[in-house]
């Protein structure tokens, strides 16, 4: 049993669905006080208010991650709010599928910027209050796609993954001295809005290629997120969990 969360501020971006919402739902119903991020305040307000139909403390905010001053503006509002920021889980992101001899710059510096420079800005921003916190802690939600694996017409996703793990590994040494973990998450494939939008192909052939023959539920990643987060956690730092069903592990379909 991990150390209760009770009482701590978590602030979760790309909360409104997905990952994130299973991150945020996660954190809620162990006792935190939940920031709820999105780019829309209707759909983090959708998120907020289930939360609280189960008696948790969760609020939604809108911010763009991409933007510096937006997000800052956000860590006051929510340091505001709560009385503080302890855990930030930077998790959102996109994954347009697009090729390469279709990709323009405006395509790369879309999901370069929203998965990768919002992890800079975003922690940036819930730094003067992490470096005040009892045992604060940042992960970040990578993937599979990029630092380990590729899939063709996700170049730029790939990128902005494997970016992030660049960033992730500085930003630990820098933070150290504040005893800020810096860690993240790999999801392979899981079951949210935006894998369902690939298709019953796609869903079919990415189960084939596991060997525990199941997609992730959001609920897979909360718990590695929870685990990182903990008490338990504080001497780990730097460092990515994969939480895959084993996807990365065969050497072809067959050993699946």
């Amino acid at each position: 049993m991990l150390t209760p969360v009770e009482g701590k501020v978590v602030l979760v971006t790309g909360a409104s669905r997905g990952i994130g919402k299973g991150i945020a739902r996660a954190f809620a119903h162990r006792g935190a006080a939940v920031a709820v991020v999105s780019r829309s305040i209707e759909a983090g307000d959708t998120c907020a208010a289930e939360l609280r139909a189960d008696g948790a403390n969760a609020e939604a905010f809108a911010a763009d991650v991409t933007e510096a001053a937006s997000m800052n503006q956000l860590a006051e509002r929510v340091a505001a709010r709560f009385g503080g920021i302890d855990i930030v889980c930077a998790n959102a992101g996109i994954f347009p599928n697009v090729s390469l001899e279709a990709m323009t710059g405006e395509d790369w510096d879309l999901v370069l910027n929203t998965n990768a420079r919002s992890a800079l800005f975003t922690l940036q921003a819930c730094l003067p209050w992490l470096k005040r916190a009892m045992a604060p802690r940042v992960i970040l939600t990578s993937s599979i796609t990029g630092p380990i694996t590729g899939y063709a017409g996700w170049a730029h996703y790939a990128a902005s993954k494997a970016a992030q793990l660049g960033f992730m590994r500085s930003a630990a040494l820098e933070l150290a001295p504040y005893r800020i973990t810096v860690n993240a998450v790999l999801p392979g494939n899981v079951m949210t809005e935006g894998l369902a939008d690939l298709g019953s192909e796609y869903l079919t052939k990415m189960e084939a290629s596991i060997p525990l023959k199941r997609l992730g539920t959001v609920d897979d990643i909360a718990w590695a997120v929870l685990f990182l987060a903990s008490e338990e956690a504080s001497f780990i730092t730097g460092q990515t969990l994969v939480v895959d069903g084993g996807q990365v592990l065969p050497e072809n379909q067959d050993a699946a």
